[in-house]
């Protein structure tokens, strides 16, 4: 198949090519040519497709009153968000996903919908990023400790109700899943749904939620595998608190002492990373996954994220299903992440060039998509058509294209999307779903279930308290 492009970028150091033709055949890009004469039809710029390398695939969290809250408190609330239905959930997220632009998205699975076993839920997801066409990461996020608070819950749960405290005990305080059951879930989900379209990986959720042995289980069997493994670090202030309480010696060199940290690991956040332990993520080979609005929506904290690549971290970029409009916008992410990080003065971190390299080259690694983003011949046709009318729109003197990108880019100006050769976004529609029709469904199905969850709104006002007291003292403590 041919596209033409009015412009097309391959990648840094090279020179941004006019009036081309990618030709691409059997999910691969066979040729990029110039065009004989100027090229026809709607000006577009083709890029490297993006790579949302952090989210859980999950209904935007303001829709359920879940707004401006830390994470401690965010993480319980929004169990009245859980999946409805497995299957249009994910589609649901896939599809914004993919009208944003990307090829590819992990799903750290947080929060299984409980309607159907984990094996047959995993199929439900990966039948809808394959009717999308999205490429997926998926993990099966798992925990064994700490589900209320870091630490004792029971000066949380003694100040509620006894019926408040029953039902939220039922949500969340439930008998762990062996570290054994849970290798052995994996390699149930990789069989049921592993191939060239999705990866499954290894999912511990945060070091402060996985015991020691769990932690342990998860590096043995990621070194046997060779299996990816996607994990929280760090996120909050109360994470690093924790961390130091129970890990004196550094929280990153444990991991490394166990082989957890590695090529093969992806951490997400690590706002709380100090340089010691960035320098070790660095030399593992491990990336570091920056959510910038979602950290600012838990108010977390900001990561250090130019020391990180300063030190020869990789560095890759994740919504998190809180985008800065909560749209997905991965396009802008990246905008946020080289406006705060991109340096300080004249001196500068990298060009928007080197970073929307590095974070798609970074993003493929995490979520084992092939190739490293590279448009050129024999990588994978995974790429994006941007609205070039659009994005010069006003211009009175010309400027690189991804300069512009930067300045003013958004999940608007997508056109077109391909992913393995497969045209899955079209006008900026996505072509597999309907979307609209998908999310309307969701609406009447989450209205109808509201009241499944009667009980944690009437529970919330004391249980907010409770958590903000228990955390305001353990930092008391440190």
């Amino acid at each position: 198949m041919n596209v033409n492009a009015t412009r097309l970028f391959t990648g840094p150091g090279a020179a941004i090519r006019d009036n081309v033709v990618l030709r691409h055949d059997g999910g691969v890009i066979t040729d990029i040519s110039e065009a004989e004469g100027r090229v026809e039809g709607p000006r577009s710029l083709i890029l490297p497709a993006f790579i949302n390398s952090h989210d859980h695939a999950r209904p935007r969290a303001s829709s359920f009153g879940v707004v401006g809250m830390p994470l401690e408190g965010w993480i319980l609330r929004t169990v009245v968000g859980a999946p409805v239905d497995p299957y249009l959930t994910a589609a649901s997220a896939f599809a914004r996903a993919a009208q944003a632009g990307c090829a590819a998205m992990m799903v750290h699975y947080t929060r299984p919908s409980g309607r159907m076993p984990l094996v047959e839920e995993a199929k439900a997801i990966a039948r809808a990023a394959g009717d999308v066409g999205i490429r997926i990461a998926f993990a099966i996020a798992v925990r064994d400790q700490n589900p209320i608070v870091y630490g004792d819950s029971e000066p949380v749960l003694s100040a509620l109700a006894a019926d408040d405290r029953n039902a939220i005990e039922q949500l969340f305080v439930r008998a762990p899943m062996s570290p054994k059951a849970y290798t052995e879930l994996t390699d149930a989900i990789a069989a049921a749904i592993a191939g060239p379209m999705v990866d499954v990986q290894l999912g511990p959720a945060g070091v402060q939620w996985c015991s020691k042995p769990l932690l342990e289980a998860v590096a043995e069997n990621s070194a046997q595998t060779g299996r990816r493994v996607h994990m929280h670090l760090l996120e909050t202030i109360y994470q690093r608190a924790w961390a130091d309480r129970h890990f004196p010696g550094g929280i990153v060199r444990y991991l490394r002492d166990i082989g957890l940290l590695s090529e093969r690991l992806t951490l997400a956040h690590c706002i709380h990373a100090r340089p010691d332990e960035i320098e070790m993520i660095a030399a593992s080979g491990a990336r570091i996954v920056t959510n910038f609005s979602s950290n600012l929506h838990l108010r977390s904290g900001l990561a250090p994220i130019a020391a990180a690549h300063r030190c020869g971290c990789a560095i890759a970029v994740g919504v998190d299903g809180l985008a800065l409009d909560e749209d997905d916008d991965v396009l802008r992410e990246m905008r946020l992440v080289q406006m705060m990080h991109g340096g300080l003065g004249f001196a500068r971190t990298w060009t928007p060039q080197e970073f929307f390299t590095l974070a798609i080259r970074n993003g493929r690694r995490a979520t084992g998509a092939p190739g490293s983003g590279e448009l050129a011949v024999g990588a994978p046709a995974d790429f994006v058509s941007i609205d070039l009318d659009r994005l010069e729109d006003g211009q009175i003197l010309a400027a690189d294209p991804l300069d512009l990108l930067f300045a003013r880019g958004n999940a608007s100006l997508v056109r077109d999307v391909v992913v393995e050769g497969r045209s899955i976004v079209s006008n900026g529609r996505c072509l597999g779903v309907d979307l609209p029709g998908i999310e309307q469904e969701l609406r009447g199905l989450y209205r109808g279930s509201a009241a499944t969850y009667a009980h944690v709104l009437r529970a919330w006002p004391q249980l907010s308290t409770s958590l903000q007291d228990w955390f305001a003292a353990q930092l008391t403590c440190i």
